[in-house]
């Protein structure tokens, strides 16, 4: 879209950190203090349809309202007719899709336990101002090399509704990742606290295991399976995985959200008390 030394919005962008269907996310330098950020811009065939504008504007103004080290910093919103973008927390690190592609099983042996922990604790902070995030899955945990991590990409985050908002719903098409969908969030119905506490279940499995805890030839047959099956227990898959840990997993894995932990704090406590896996290999110091 841009080379280099393109100036968009007063920002110098550099290299190119993702692309997707309508946007690309850049490194980019604030020529004025030096400072390194990202911007998350629409591409040019996208930034004048209304519903990829409202879909960026909306994730801006969702993480501008968020503050918390474990969720990436949203600074600023630009609304230029021409390159709609937004200013964020330059994070140098992939997500932890990328180790899942790499079978990069040493990572999450040493960091899982740090990682599942920041994530929760970022979840937790997210419902306790009032939002849903509705797309927790490791594309959206960017992870450094020490196991610091990011909660990122607000696109469908939701209020939680409160009071009377619990009883009107419209139903629309239901918006989500297939493979870690609750099934209150496949129906599209009025969703809580336990449908992220789902999407997290699926996550932890996908990462212990390499795997999710559904598979299907088909998205509909996918879909279908959040209802009907019964997941493995992860340890079928990394037989050294604690009990423990696996009936946790199950746990938030349930197909009706009371059978579920009811929220992030109870899953912290639970946390505190658990280990991943079996055996720890702990690095030998160097000589």
């Amino acid at each position: 879209m841009a080379d280099t030394q393109e100036l968009v919005g007063g920002y110098k962008l550099r290299s190119l950190l993702q692309s997707g269907q309508t946007s690309q996310v850049y490194e980019c330098v604030e020529p004025s203090s030096g400072r390194h950020f990202a911007m998350k811009i629409l591409l040019p065939e996208a930034a004048g349809k209304s519903e990829h504008r409202y879909t960026l504007f909306h994730e801006a103004e969702v993480g501008i309202a968020l503050r918390h080290e474990n969720v990436i910093r949203i600074h600023k919103v630009n609304r230029d007719p021409a390159t709609p973008h937004f200013i964020m927390e330059f994070f140098p690190s992939g997500s932890l899709r990328g180790k899942m592609q790499q079978k990069d099983t040493a990572f999450v042996r040493e960091h899982g336990l740090k990682m599942f922990k920041a994530a929760a604790t970022g979840l937790a902070y997210m419902h306790g101002m009032g939002w849903l995030h509705c797309d927790v899955k490791p594309d959206n945990w960017l992870v450094n090399s020490l196991g610091e991590l990011r909660l990122i990409d607000f696109a469908i985050s939701k209020k939680i509704p409160k009071g009377w908002r619990k009883w009107f719903h419209r139903r629309r098409k239901a918006q989500g990742t297939p493979s870690f969908m609750s099934p209150e969030q496949i129906h599209d119905e009025p969703l809580d606290e336990r449908a992220d506490i789902y999407s997290f279940g699926a996550t932890l499995y996908e990462l212990t295991t390499f795997r999710p805890p559904f598979r299907a030839t088909s998205q509909n047959e996918l879909l279908k399976k959040h209802f009907t099956d019964k997941p493995d227990s992860p340890k079928v898959y990394t037989p050294d995985l604690t009990d423990d840990f696996c009936d946790m997993v199950l746990k938030m894995l349930q197909k009706k959200k009371e059978d579920r932990y009811q929220n992030f704090h109870e899953i912290l406590m639970a946390l505190r008390n658990i280990r991943v896996f079996k055996a720890v290999q702990v690095p030998k110091p160097a000589k």
